[in-house]
């Protein structure tokens, strides 16, 4: 099925979404959850846009924000271990793993490539330049790990 922009959809394991971008290879951009993440054909299905009514937009409206203390930040950023794998299954497995921390709403992850070769590296990177992240650098401690902010 094809998808135009502004279409309602179902990205799967994700939840609802907007079609936000289509790309000829089959991919799209999508939102969900205010997060901008890249969905293959495969992963998407068609669903109408649900409409709130007029009480359920005034009781999220009027709902209280979380007290301070409730929120308590990760000790560890979520990382992911890229050893071992070729270019093409490391840039996918990045590019899920970054759109599951996106919708989760971390702050920073570490994705780790290793030192050796730079092959791996080298694609991460190149892609990330081409994502809708923060920032990027070499861990300073350790040449093999890329840090992430979101």
């Amino acid at each position: 099925m094809t998808y135009v922009v502004g279409d309602a959809v179902h990205v799967a394991g994700l939840g609802k979404g907007t079609v936000c971008e289509v790309f000829k290879n089959g991919r799209f951009r999508v939102e969900v959850k205010g997060r901008i993440l890249i969905a293959t054909n495969a992963q998407l299905a068609h669903v109408e846009p649900s409409r709130a009514s007029h009480t359920e937009r005034r009781s999220d409206a009027a709902a209280e924000p979380p007290a301070a203390g409730d929120f308590e930040p990760p000790t560890t950023a979520r990382s992911l271990d890229l050893h071992g794998r070729t270019v093409p299954e490391a840039i996918q497995d990045v590019q899920m793993f970054l759109n599951a921390a996106l919708l989760d709403g971390d702050a920073a992850v570490r994705i780790i490539h290793g030192r050796s070769g730079g092959r791996v590296r080298a694609a991460v990177h190149a892609l990330l330049k081409a994502m809708p992240v923060r920032s990027f650098r070499l861990d300073p401690r350790n040449a093999g790990v890329t840090i992430v902010v979101l």
